[in-house]
């Protein structure tokens, strides 16, 4: 691969690295005529097409990220099954390479180093890239000691096949998050789990979790818990430790739920930092005072050499030495006011002099914006959505406060612009089962809904809080209310048998009942035109609209005579007449049936074998009213009957006795 040239213009120089997936070669640039890095895909992935798809779509994804603390990638390309990424060279040491030759870095050090890779992260979370790899071997670290995160795209191109199909990629399995190790979802949090397994090697010189395979491995970061850093590196700050471990928490809603509030946490330990430095400075000095022998001439141990006698000069002499020194003094002394007046002029033609960076963080923008301008710097605004930190305040600053910088220097802040917010949704008259997703999928949650009677069919939205077309911050609940139906109100039957059919009627249209099949009947008992039978009987608890069936009286049974008497051949037997006489007169007969198997609401209803008119019809409610019902049947000895129990015939008739 050496000396081979890419797209054209890129030169391979020499191998400088490599990779589960790819080999990474220092590269001249001839058409910019500069060093570059050139990652190649390894031949054994290039035909696996999946991997060349990730590979290309998520490196072009990664080549739009644009950080100082993100290696910049330039180029992507493809030659002779070659797939290659371009990307900045970055002459220095891996964070990796910096742990081992140190084994424990100050506070200050993984405080520095944190951030930056926070920031980078941060960055790229807010353009929707995971790096998915973050480990010390990944970080490069500039000879000016910047923190640069490498290997954006590459990373992320591997799926949660990598485990089993990548080789030298299974070395990551020591800064998986648990989500990675057991092959779950993956998100922002899951580099910050990374992130905080590579604070735990830089506060105590190794990693977490070790083991014999990388199985074993994975295992533990999904079932053990670390072993605390103050127990490997007791001299540990407990403030650095609760960060760390709680990046490095197994459930992703318990860990920092961005990069941002990390970097807070990260400011706040900072502060710490610099109080713990002047108490020190003030208990400890680097040069005390002290009281010291004086230095003799001979400690310095000088050879001596002897100089020959000047020869002795006349006063006359010496007078002249003393005029001529002292107009060389006077000389010298006019030169060094010159000198004095330019060196403290404004003129600053030796030095510039430096500015200290201010510190930002928590500032109102406006605030912020005087102090730069006084002292002579400039400010660069970036403004990002957040809940935890109030509009218009600065979130975070790329130069960390305390440098010093020269007149002009930029620096780079991140502004809270408050809650996103969401529309809301118009849920009236929307299904309730879609309500939830309706909500999400404008970034709002769904509330506990309450259920009301109304005129709508059940399961409707009947009303929300908020109104649909307002504004919520992003995550907000919507309150809703969902109808029951309409509400059901009971009462008593009223007793209609006696009454004529015209009053009859009158009380069912008061009451609001329907009026069923009205038919006509004999009755010894009731005089015409009287209702003899309703087929709900009195008492009863029904609900409007109930249908409800009338027998009508039309008076006794008129039997007439034949012209032509012919009696019998035989008399009738001794009960046969009295019989014959009572299958003439109605009757009603208490009829109990078992609704054995149902429950809630079961429609009954009874009709006439002989002509199919109906002589009942209502619901009943088995889960009040038990499944034991008694129905008052009103017709003539030995008559059949059909039931209906939910529209379907049950297998046997009713006969009246």
């Amino acid at each position: 691969m050496i000396g081979k040239i890419l797209g054209g213009r890129y030169e391979i120089v020499e191998k400088v690295g490599g990779g589960g997936m790819a080999l990474v070669y220092k590269a001249k640039c001839n058409l910019l005529n500069r060093y570059v890095a050139v990652k190649i895909l390894r031949s054994e992935f290039t035909s696996d097409k999946d991997i060349i798809e990730k590979f290309k779509r998520e490196s072009q994804a990664a080549a739009s990220l644009s950080h100082p603390n993100i290696v910049n990638l330039y180029d992507v390309g493809e030659e002779d099954d070659i797939y290659y990424i371009v990307m900045e060279y970055v002459k220095g040491r891996t964070l990796k390479e910096v742990i081992k030759e140190k084994g424990i870095l100050t506070l200050n050090e993984i405080i520095n180093y944190t951030k930056q890779i926070a920031l980078a992260l941060q960055h790229a979370h807010y353009n929707h890239v995971i790096h998915r790899d973050i480990k010390p071997h990944n970080i490069l670290i500039t000879e000016d000691n910047r923190a640069k995160v490498t290997d954006f795209g590459i990373a992320i191109a591997a799926s949660s096949s990598t485990i089993t199909n990548m080789g030298s990629v299974i070395g990551s399995v020591h800064y998986f998050s648990p989500e990675q190790a057991r092959g779950g979802y993956i998100d922002e949090k899951s580099d910050l789990y990374s992130l905080g397994i590579v604070m735990y090697e830089m506060a105590t010189g190794t990693v977490p979790f070790e083991g014999d395979s990388p199985i074993t491995v994975a295992l533990k970061h999904i079932q053990q818990d670390p072993v605390p850093p103050s127990e490997v590196y007791p001299a540990i700050s407990k403030n650095l430790e609760e960060i760390i471990l709680k990046l490095m928490q197994k459930d992703q809603a318990s860990r920092y739920q961005n990069a941002q509030s990390l970097i807070v946490s990260l400011g706040k330990l900072k502060e710490d930092a610099v109080d713990n430095e002047m108490t020190m400075m003030l208990n400890h000095e680097d040069s005390p005072t002290q009281i010291i022998p004086r230095i003799k001439e001979e400690d310095f141990e000088v050879p001596k050499v002897s100089a020959p006698k000047p020869a002795p000069k006349s006063k006359k002499s010496n007078n002249k030495l003393v005029i001529a020194a002292a107009i060389v003094a006077a000389l010298i002394a006019a030169l060094l006011f010159t000198f004095g007046l330019f060196y403290v002029s404004n003129l600053n033609f030796f030095r510039t002099e430096e500015v200290v960076v201010p510190g930002l963080e928590g500032k109102n923008i406006e605030e912020a914006r005087e102090i730069v301008k006084e002292l002579g710097l400039q400010l660069e605004e970036r403004s990002t959505h957040t809940t935890e930190t109030p509009i218009n305040e600065i979130i975070s600053q790329e130069t960390n406060a305390g440098m010093k910088v020269k007149p002009g220097y930029t620096i780079r802040v991140v502004v809270s612009a408050g809650p996103d917010m969401a529309n809301v949704p118009d849920l009236i008259h929307e299904d309730a089962v879609n309500v939830p997703l309706l909500l999400a999928n404008r970034g709002l949650k769904a509330g506990t809904p309450r259920e009301e009677f109304s005129e709508f069919p059940i399961g409707t939205v009947i009303d929300q809080n908020p109104r649909g077309g307002s504004s919520l911050p992003a995550g907000s609940t919507v309150d809703y209310v969902v109808s029951k139906g309409p509400q059901v109100v009971t009462f008593s039957m009223p007793t209609l048998i006696g009454e004529t059919r015209e009053r009859a009627e009158a009380i069912l249209r008061q009451q609001q009942l329907e009026i069923g099949n009205v038919s006509e009947g004999d009755s010894n008992e009731y005089a015409k035109g009287l209702v003899i039978f309703q087929s709900i009987p009195p008492e009863t608890q029904v609900s409007q609209n109930t249908v409800v069936n009338l027998i009508i009286s039309r008076g006794p049974e008129v039997i007439q005579e034949p012209e032509d008497i012919t009696p019998p051949e035989d008399e009738p037997e001794e009960g046969q007449e009295e019989e014959q006489s009572a299958s003439t007169n109605l009757s009603t007969q208490n009829v109990t049936i078992q609704l054995q198997g149902h429950k809630g609401i079961v429609e009954l209803v009874i009709k006439r074998v002989s002509d199919g008119g109906e002589i009942y019809n209502r619901s009943h409610n088995v889960d009040n009213e038990g499944n034991r019902i008694t129905i008052p049947v009103t017709g003539y000895p030995k008559e059949e009957f059909e039931l209906f129990v939910n529209g379907q015939k049950h297998s046997k008739n009713i006969k009246l006795k």
